[in-house]
């Protein structure tokens, strides 16, 4: 499986600290940006702890598929799944004990959204409102429903697009890890196709670029993944970048 990526992570405008974190491990074919809160910089502790925690599992289970699982698998899920599933359970077992013992990082949690690539599919996971887009032929597509009380309202009361831009409670998130000892992943799959790219991001860039000019941007000439990614944080911060902006762009080139 081939694959072209890159990723950059921005302060924005109006921060002083990143509390995002990314990595791309280029050797599993593992993505994952995490989006973290709480004050003091604890959210960057527990954005951290995802990534590292999650990429540890990977390659510990990479290396020896004997070991031993923190969770059971689901026996209705496909190994790769619950390989996924369990790294970011333990991400979130991980920040939740954490908080527990250190009162500095008592409400500390982050969102997390994960994409990995194998047997010819794209995994797609996510707790929280960072999300993952693919672009295929010139259309981007949300692959991911945001866990946002925005979201819940959107759902259930059918709200216009001036209510959505007027509701006051945009970054209120109903699902973290790090809130409680146990946390859901929200689990799926794309097939993907040749040229297609997927845009892992925290909403540092989605709340600030409408989803129109981020497709814009990315049919932009040029096949720099790592320019897109510069072009999109720039957008962001041009629009006032009131939060901190981090940007993944896969490039799937086929098997």
């Amino acid at each position: 499986m081939r694959l072209s990526s890159a990723g950059r992570t921005h302060v924005g405008m109006k921060r002083t600290h990143n509390e995002d974190s990314l990595r791309l491990l280029r050797e599993e074919n593992l993505f994952i940006v995490a989006d973290g809160m709480g004050g003091h910089a604890s959210g960057e502790v527990a954005s951290q702890m995802s990534v590292e925690t999650l990429a540890e599992f990977f390659r510990a289970t990479a290396e020896d598929d004997e070991i031993t699982w923190p969770y059971k698998m689901d026996k209705g899920r496909k190994y790769e799944e619950n390989r996924v599933i369990n790294g970011i359970k333990l991400s979130n077992r991980r920040i939740f004990e954490s908080a527990s013992r250190d009162a500095r990082l008592k409400g500390m949690g982050t969102t997390i959204v994960v994409l990995f690539f194998v047997n010819g599919l794209a995994y797609i996971a996510h707790v929280g409102d960072s999300r993952i887009y693919r672009f295929r032929q010139g259309r981007l597509e949300q692959l991911t429903e945001d866990h946002s009380l925005l979201n819940d309202y959107i759902k259930m009361k059918n709200l216009t697009p001036e209510e959505i831009e007027a509701f006051p409670h945009k970054n209120v998130i109903v699902r973290a890890l790090g809130m409680k000892e146990t946390v859901q992943v929200d689990v799926n799959h794309d097939v993907p196709q040749p040229g297609d790219v997927y845009l892992l991001c925290s909403d540092g860039l989605s709340g600030m670029v409408h989803d129109d000019e981020m497709a814009e941007l990315l049919r932009a000439d040029g096949d720099d993944l790592d320019v897109k990614c510069q072009r999109l944080i720039d957008r962001a911060n041009e629009h006032g970048g009131t939060d901190n902006i981090t940007v993944i762009l896969v490039r799937y080139e086929g098997e």
